[in-house]
């Protein structure tokens, strides 16, 4: 049977995705990366007033990233509601936050840069003044074709950061000086 695709509710389902999407607080490129497609693909999901001529590849992908089961999204399409993936009583909605990889826990922006094969320069764990424990992790990259010499001056440079992020004041302390003398 061939369904007249103009009959299809286009613009519910691009609503259903972008605040299935939402509630899982994911960006539009988290969702494409989950799914393995790009985000110019989410974004035509979710454009309302878009209706594809053929039924969109991406639609199953995303199902299972928005907490659909399969089929759900042609159930929309057609005036019904999404079909939830149910979650096992015994098991954990996700793993826990130790057992998730890096990609899980931070900004993708910030993982590229982890992995990146630039030089590692330098790293640190600077506790963070006036709190219980809480800290901040500096990574120093240098480019991955630097020379020795670049490298050691890319290294007297985080050596001065270092120094500066250390004395960096209370806000009891008044508001810090800006260094490059504006």
């Amino acid at each position: 049977m061939t369904e007249d695709r103009a009959k299809l509710l286009w613009a519910d389902l691009a609503t259903a995705i972008r605040a299935a999407r939402e509630a899982r607080g994911l960006r539009q490129i988290d969702l494409a990366e989950l799914a393995g497609i790009s985000e110019g693909s989410v974004q035509n999901l979710e454009d309302a007033d878009r209706r594809p001529s053929r039924m969109p590849q991406s639609l199953p992908k995303v199902e299972p990233h928005l907490g659909w089961a399969p089929g759900s999204a042609l159930a929309i399409l057609r005036g019904d509601k999404p079909i939830p993936v149910p979650v096992a009583k015994d098991a954990p909605a996700e793993p826990p936050a130790s057992k998730r990889s890096l990609r899980d826990k931070l900004p993708l922006r910030v993982v590229d840069e982890l992995e990146s094969d630039d030089a590692l320069i330098d790293s640190q764990v600077i506790q963070l003044p006036g709190t219980d424990g809480a800290r901040m992790t500096v990574v120093v990259h240098g480019r991955a074709d630097a020379t020795p010499e670049e490298i050691q001056e890319a290294l007297l440079a985080w050596r001065r950061a270092e120094r500066n992020l250390h004395r960096l004041p209370d806000d009891n302390d008044g508001e810090p000086q800006a260094s490059n003398g504006s």
